[in-house]
């Protein structure tokens, strides 16, 4: 994992990526008790082309350039498997400006909040997202007035009232 974040790092610096961010059940595990997981999910801002389409081939030719493969919705980076999610809506945009700087074995990384995990979680709406969301609130230390705001600018209130009894 060490490794892979290095690679992380240096598509940012190179530019490939603008900036990214881990987040999924990785990210959860910053926060809370391992949770099974077979990838790395790693959210990102890719910089703009001319057509103002997103697209991901300029980041899997730099990584394939750099020696790494494709192995189904993944790229297998140092033994790693990594999905990355570009950031489709605001709420993630929001997730990618705000995460936490951290380090991982000494390498400078970044991950998303656990607020904005948890209104992932409630924005994409799974049984497994929901009982991530239990995970978070009996593990995690979540800052509940931040947590506030964030479903409210995202419209989730509704959603973590149906959620949290």
């Amino acid at each position: 994992m060490k490794r892979t974040l290095q690679v992380l790092n240096e598509l940012e610096r190179d530019g490939v990526i603008e900036r990214y961010a881990i987040g999924g059940a990785m990210g959860a595990t910053f926060y809370v008790e391992p949770l099974l997981t077979f990838d790395l999910d790693v959210f990102v801002i890719l910089p703009q082309s001319a057509s103002s389409l997103l697209s991901l081939v300029p980041l899997y030719e730099a990584l394939r350039a750099r020696g790494y493969t494709e192995e189904g919705e993944c790229v297998l980076i140092e033994g790693v498997p990594v999905q990355f999610l570009p950031a489709y809506n605001a709420l993630l945009d929001e997730a990618l400006r705000e995460a936490r700087e951290t380090s991982y074995e000494e390498v400078p990384t970044r991950v998303v909040r656990a607020e904005q995990l948890i209104a992932i979680c409630l924005q994409t709406g799974r049984d497994k997202d929901r009982e991530r969301v239990r995970i978070f609130r009996e593990q995690a230390e979540v800052d509940m007035n931040y947590l506030a705001g964030v479903l409210q600018r995202h419209g989730l209130e509704r959603k973590w009232k149906q959620w949290t009894p």
